[in-house]
């Protein structure tokens, strides 16, 4: 475990997808307001926090790897924070490319008496123009070529930075230099993904995805339905995360299925949590682990982080602690 762990530092795992900013205006709730039926959050605290692509990053600095993020915002205050923000968590920003076509996108969630009261969403949703992709691609092809890269992360939140040029180029690529390529992956582009080495959906995402009509209450039920994803991706690992239920694991290697049950905890938030374990799975892949050891150690970060409020980086050493008090197995 402590060679595995140590062997974090190592590496260096290159990100591209729709990064967000994460803002939080937390207060307390005393009255209802005299104009509406609504609460009335008088406002304590404002914070910021990096989601996305870019919370992907901040796990994989976390870790103790490089992480070096591709991804498209607006010339906006919302993009200047992000920015800032990367730069004071030490993670490089030459490969955020700015374009005036489109917006950065935000979530401002209204946080009262501890609890998520509305969430205000700021965000463009469309495509790539073509000479964004480009620039994105170029950016994207510019460091395969010319920089250590161990790993690639392609984090879809559907806000139109993976089009499907830049899906395909990019795993064509990395397949062309044997890069590990691991994916999350959103509705619209669900198929494009093929040959990629590690897809990881969750259960609503596997049956809208593939338009399934497996069950969904048993695992016989859901190992048919990625058998189904198996023989269109072509794919070395598909594994759909269950929440409560956990992880199922498929190794395209061997054909063989691993069922691993959630860890209990006391969940105070989900956000940033997909992020979480895709993180620690593609580290994990970069050094060649086993089916069992990616899903293990990435269903232990994935809970470990909603016991915080917001997308917060998983604690590199308190998932160490736990994965030895569990005694996860590490090959």
């Amino acid at each position: 475990m402590d060679n595995l762990f140590e062997a974090f530092n190592n590496l260096r795992i290159l990100i591209v997808g729709d990064v967000m900013l994460d803002i939080y205006l937390q207060g307390q709730v005393d009255r209802i307001s005299p104009e509406a039926p609504v609460p009335i959050v008088a406002v304590k605290e404002r914070f910021l926090r990096l989601g996305g692509a870019a919370n992907v990053a901040q796990n994989i600095r976390a870790l103790g790897a490089e992480p070096v993020l591709c991804a498209v915002v607006g010339y906006d205050e919302n993009a200047n924070e992000m920015l800032a923000l990367m730069k004071e968590h030490d993670m490089p920003t030459e490969g955020v490319v700015r374009s005036r076509h489109r917006i950065t996108t935000a979530k401002e969630r209204v946080i009262g008496n501890n609890a998520q009261m509305l969430r205000i969403d700021t965000e463009d949703t469309f495509d790539l123009t073509d000479e964004e992709d480009a620039l994105l691609c170029e950016c994207v092809k510019n460091i395969i070529d010319n920089q250590k890269v161990d790993g690639i992360i392609l984090q879809d939140y559907n806000k139109g930075v993976l089009t499907e040029s830049v899906i395909t180029k990019v795993i064509a690529w990395a397949n062309e230099k044997n890069i590990p390529v691991s994916v999350d992956p959103k509705k619209k582009n669900f198929t494009t993904f093929r040959n990629c080495t590690f897809f990881k959906p969750n259960l609503k995402e596997l049956k809208e995805g593939i338009n399934g009509k497996f069950a969904t209450d048993s695992v016989d039920g859901i190992i048919q339905g990625v058998e189904t994803l198996q023989g269109m991706l072509k794919c070395r690992y598909v594994m759909t995360t269950l929440s409560e239920r956990g992880v199922l694991i498929r190794d395209g290697k061997t054909g063989t299925h691993i069922h691993l049950p959630a860890h209990l905890r006391k969940i105070a938030d989900v956000s940033g949590a997909g992020d979480t374990v895709l993180s620690v799975a593609a580290l994990c892949l970069a050094l060649g682990c086993d089916a069992a050891t990616i899903a293990g150690l990435s269903n232990l970060a994935g809970g470990l982080v909603c016991e915080e409020l917001g997308a917060v980086p998983v604690n590199k050493e308190r998932l160490f602690d736990e994965a030895e008090r569990l005694k996860i197995a590490v090959k």
